[in-house]
């Protein structure tokens, strides 16, 4: 058992890439959260397309951008590494481009900048994890990974509360929500290419650099597919079972999804240096295991009926975002701690696909289980859960090593 790690806020800063690249990950942030939440609102209201063909063109954008990932593990093993960043981030700067360009009734021109929107989302992860790995080692790594995700959280619901609060001017206002958002994915771009971080292979051992296959973590991938269901608990399994189930006031909903946002943004970090005292495969099976505990109390909660049943489902909810905070801190973490330096990349975006097809199956298997039952939709996720935590902590890592670097990083920051 190790000791705790401390972390003082500005090693955080130069472990997280530097003050230039924090800036740019809170501007991308608050750019993101100013459009994401309401592109399905843009698509109805501004683009005059029906709700159903909005959502499956925004379901297909995500779903084709996955398959952007194993190039985008390639470039990073190659050594690129705020290049990728910037990358990430223009494609999304294109993505809002064609949104802003694409008349009323077109659909498959909205299907393409969702599919813009969804590369860049989807290849960032990645990237950012492969640039923290390549300046920062060990338990500091994992606090700049957790400090990342706070940071973003934060700038995506100050985003998103902006938007709210501009909703009220209609079709021109989402419309100039959606031109920020490409500003502010541009400046964002601008400042993380400004890093010029690169990974120099030639510092990686000879027989290192073999071009081999990043680790197979079998396991650990399959298990990411269940876990990530947490990450649309808040957003999409508690507000039906609010509101179809208990016909609670959306109230509730909302004042969920805020809690949840801010527990995040100030929990992750503080939360993933106390789990540095264990190992980051055992912190990851706690985190399943706090999840389903966390699902059989929602459980629980909804038998209470509709008196008692919202208040006790917004307790429960806490449970379930300590679980989130505990598998977030640890599972990227895992997977740079585990992958060889040649094969980061690769491993890397393995894994963020993992989790984009998570995000991407779970509203259809939540919204398919809930009609139901509480015990069909909370039983089966308590169960899969567990089954993954199960997996996870009895894996063995063979065939890896853990990686202190990722090769001599060039830095202009």
């Amino acid at each position: 058992m190790a000791t705790t790690t401390k972390i003082q806020p500005r090693a955080l800063v130069r472990a997280s890439g530097g003050p230039r690249y924090a800036v740019a990950l809170a501007v991308d942030a608050l750019g993101t959260g100013l459009l994401r939440p309401f592109l399905l609102l843009y698509g109805v209201t501004v683009l005059r397309l029906s709700a159903p063909a909005t959502g499956i063109a925004m379901t297909v954008g995500v779903v084709v951008g996955l398959v952007c990932m194993p190039a985008v593990g390639r470039w990073l093993d190659r050594g690129a590494r705020s290049t990728v960043v910037a990358a990430s981030m223009l494609v999304r700067v294109l993505g809002v481009a064609l949104l802003l360009a694409t008349p009323a009734g077109h659909v498959w021109l909205f299907a393409t900048a969702a599919l813009f929107l969804g590369i860049g989302n989807q290849a960032w992860p990645a990237a950012h994890a492969a640039l923290v790995a390549t300046v920062a080692h060990g338990r500091e790594r994992d606090a700049a990974l957790a400090g990342g995700r706070a940071l973003r959280n934060a700038g995506l619901g100050a985003g998103a509360l902006l938007a709210t609060a501009c909703l009220a001017g209609g079709t021109t206002a989402l419309q100039a929500l959606a031109a920020v958002t490409g500003l502010a994915c541009l400046a964002a771009a601008a400042l993380a290419w400004s890093v010029h971080l690169h990974a120099h292979p030639d510092a990686v051992p000879a027989k290192d650099r073999a071009d081999g296959p990043a680790p197979r973590m079998r396991a650990l991938l399959a298990a990411n597919v269940v876990y990530v269901f947490c990450l649309n608990v808040p957003e999409i399994a508690l507000p039906l079972v609010l509101v179809t189930q208990l016909h609670a006031s959306p109230v509730w909903s909302a004042a969920i999804f805020v809690a949840n946002t801010v527990l995040v943004v100030t929990l992750q970090v503080p939360v993933t240096v106390l789990m540095s005292r264990f190992s980051r495969r055992t912190v990851l099976a706690l985190a399943g295991v706090v999840l389903a505990v966390s699902y059989l109390g929602f459980l629980a909660a909804t038998s209470l009926g509709n008196g008692w049943g919202a208040p006790a489902v917004a307790a429960v909810s806490v449970v379930c975002t300590i679980g989130e905070i505990i598998y977030a801190g640890s599972a990227t973490a895992l997977v740079t701690a585990l992958a060889p330096a040649h094969v980061l990349g690769r491993a890397l975006a393995r894994f963020e696909l993992s989790t984009g097809f998570g995000l991407a199956v779970s509203p259809s298997v939540i919204t398919a289980l809930a009609p139901h039952g509480p015990a069909a939709l909370w039983g089966s996720l308590a169960a899969a859960t567990l089954l993954s935590a199960s997996a996870v902590g009895t894996e063995k890592d063979q065939g890896t090593r853990l990686s202190g670097s990722c090769g001599r990083a060039r830095s202009g920051s």
